[in-house]
C-alpha cells in the first residue's frame, strides 16, 4: 500500500511469514506508537487535573496515572471543573487503553494468525 510504512505494513496471506528481525522491528515500532499516545494521554490528564483543580503537578501525574490505570483518583474533587474533567477523561482513558492493548497485540496475533494460515495451505 502505497505511504504506509513497511514496519506496519502486515503481510497479506500469499506472502510469506515476516523473518524474526523484522517482526522484532515490527513489535518494537508498535510498543513506541503505545508508548507516545499513553505519553500524550497522560500529558492531557496532568495538565487538565493541574488546570482545573490546582493540583502541583508531581500530585497531577498520581491523579492522571490512577485514573488511566482504571483506579480512579487519589485526591478530593473540589471544583465542577474538576469533576467534569475528571468524567471525560476517565472515558477517555478506557478507551485509549483499549487502544493501546490493541496496538501492542497487532503484530503477535497477526503472526499467529498468519502461521496458522501457513499450516493450513500445507495440508
Amino acid at each position: 500500500m502505497p505511504g504506509r510504512s513497511a514496519v506496519f505494513r502486515c503481510e497479506r496471506r500469499t506472502e510469506p511469514l515476516l523473518p524474526r528481525p523484522a517482526f522484532l522491528r515490527r513489535l518494537g515500532a508498535h510498543a513506541l506508537v503505545a508508548l507516545a499516545i499513553l505519553t500524550a494521554s497522560l500529558a492531557i490528564g496532568v495538565s487538565g487535573y493541574h488546570v482545573t483543580e490546582g493540583l502541583p503537578w508531581i500530585d497531577a501525574l498520581l491523579n492522571a496515572s490512577m485514573i488511566f490505570g482504571g483506579m480512579g483518583p487519589v485526591d478530593q474533587l473540589r471544583t465542577e471543573a474538576g469533576t467534569v474533567f475528571a468524567s471525560v477523561y476517565a472515558l477517555y482513558s478506557g478507551v485509549v487503553f483499549l487502544v493501546i492493548a490493541g496496538v501492542i497485540l497487532v503484530p503477535p496475533l497477526h503472526r499467529l494468525f498468519h502461521r496458522f494460515h501457513f499450516d493450513e495451505q500445507g495440508d
